[in-house]
């Protein structure tokens, strides 16, 4: 009697600590994880025997499967930019929200500022010239650091 309990308390403890979800990622990598919440942009999960709280980013995540109810939640489209035509589809992400993705490219130069016009102007012309560097590269997200002085870096990111 004593071995049916310790054999049904050993299942029952396996099941409760289990992997409930997989995260699929648009690089084609499977993580069994236990699933917490999609918030802010960011995927935050557990892994096997832990209870530390690992983030990821959404866009890095084609989607999440429930193993027990087979349910599948579709998190993000992949991006594909094939050329410097694309540039409308390359997205500008904060530097927080890139965990995940993998650097390919760094980019520096200076803003140039045309007299009389905005900041807001300044910025857009800016953003736009990045994500043309970008999409010539085929890379479909960018982070961009403010240096000051009108100077910028910034980072390209693929799957």
């Amino acid at each position: 009697m004593k071995n049916l309990f310790f054999t049904l308390a050993i299942l029952f403890a396996n099941i409760a600590i289990s992997q409930t979800h997989q995260i699929t990622k648009h690089s084609g990598e499977q993580l069994d994880v236990n699933f917490i919440k999609n918030e802010n942009g960011l995927i935050y999960y557990a892994v096997n025997g832990s209870s530390e709280e690992v983030k990821i980013s959404k866009y890095a995540v084609s989607q999440i499967t429930n193993k027990q109810t087979k349910l599948t939640q579709k998190i993000s489209d992949r991006i594909v930019v094939d050329s410097k035509d694309d540039y409308k589809m390359v997205t500008i992400l904060p530097q927080e929200k890139t965990i995940g993705l993998k650097q390919a490219a760094n980019f520096s130069g200076v803003s140039t500022r045309t007299k009389g016009e905005p900041p807001i102007a300044n910025q857009n012309q800016t953003a736009m010239r990045i994500k043309s560097k970008s999409a010539s590269g085929g890379y479909p997200f960018v982070s961009i650091v403010e240096k000051g002085n009108g100077k910028y870096e910034a980072v390209a990111y693929v799957y």
